[in-house]
């Protein structure tokens, strides 16, 4: 790939030199936006893929993708609402796919963790003939303050259908960075990088540090994954959407999970942050006063 001038970088260049964008799919969401703004940091140039975007990129309008991927050197492929979500591995080797046709060198995909289906799409994104990076993760810490349990957070109650099963609750910052590393740097094509926090916790052991670093009472209380699913929906999550949740959720809180992943030390040299740090960072912000 053609070097951009700046030292340890590596974006591909138009026909005339200038710098072709990436495209940031899911790129308002927790590590989309953390993406874009990383690749702002290193002043290069962003699209943002998103129903909002200009132009507009969504999945379900497969009509859409190639105008959001015109000028495109690589492509951070984040799908929504989960891999585990029906034809989304069909979705994702389809723009993969495309990408590689429309002129995109390098693929990075967030992947799940422990996920049979993540794992397909991971297969469709290497047999593109891109240069790819496959980023598995598990549960974000910023579920607890940016996604769909900040509510229960300020309700004082999370309720999940994880038992006592330990997480190691990864920061969605840690997963930018490692996909924006990815994305710019040369050494990592065709890795797969495991990214955790540094160490286990609960859903108890994380609701009590919550309640620490915020000062109101929070605690966690397990419940099956039908129950889950109503209650999401009680939270104005579609139905559809939370059945996938809750199912997904019911399948991997199982324990296969339960240990470290060495993928940001791998791929940026320093430790993951911590669970702590997070949630005093978050309670700074004032989101959990409600």
């Amino acid at each position: 790939m053609e070097g951009s001038g700046r030292p340890g970088l590596t974006c591909p260049m138009t026909e005339n030199g200038t710098e072709k964008t990436t495209l940031v799919t899911g790129g308002t969401g927790k590590t989309g936006r953390r993406v874009a703004a990383g690749l702002r940091a290193r002043g290069l140039p962003v699209r943002i893929g998103s129903r909002a975007g200009d132009p507009p990129f969504d999945w379900d309008d497969p009509g859409s993708w190639e105008p959001a991927l015109r000028g495109a050197g690589a492509v951070y492929i984040s799908y929504q609402p989960d891999l585990v979500a029906p034809g989304a591995v069909e979705a994702v080797g389809a723009l993969a796919g495309r990408a590689v046709a429309a002129g995109a060198r390098r693929l990075v995909l967030l992947s799940g963790r422990g996920e049979e289906e993540a794992e397909r799409a991971e297969e469709a994104v290497r047999d593109s003939g891109a240069e790819w990076t496959v980023v598995r993760a598990s549960w974000f810490c910023q579920n607890f303050d940016e996604g769909h349990l900040l509510e229960p957070v300020l309700g004082g109650v999370v309720a999940l259908p994880a038992g006592d099963v330990a997480e190691p609750f990864v920061d969605a910052g840690d997963i930018a960075d490692v996909a924006v590393a990815a994305l710019t740097e040369p050494g990592h094509a065709g890795r797969v990088y495991e990214v955790t926090g540094p160490r286990l916790l609960t859903f108890a052991d994380a609701a009590a540090e919550i309640a620490e670093a915020s000062g109101r009472e929070v605690r966690y209380v397990p419940v099956s994954a039908d129950g889950y699913a109503s209650m999401l929906v009680e939270y104005g999550v579609p139905a559809e959407e939370a059945e996938v949740l809750a199912a997904m959720f019911g399948k991997v809180l199982d324990g296969r999970n339960a240990h470290l992943g060495d993928g940001v030390r791998r791929a940026l040299g320093r430790d993951p942050r911590d669970f702590t740090d997070y949630a005093a960072a978050a309670a700074a912000t004032g989101v959990w006063k409600g």
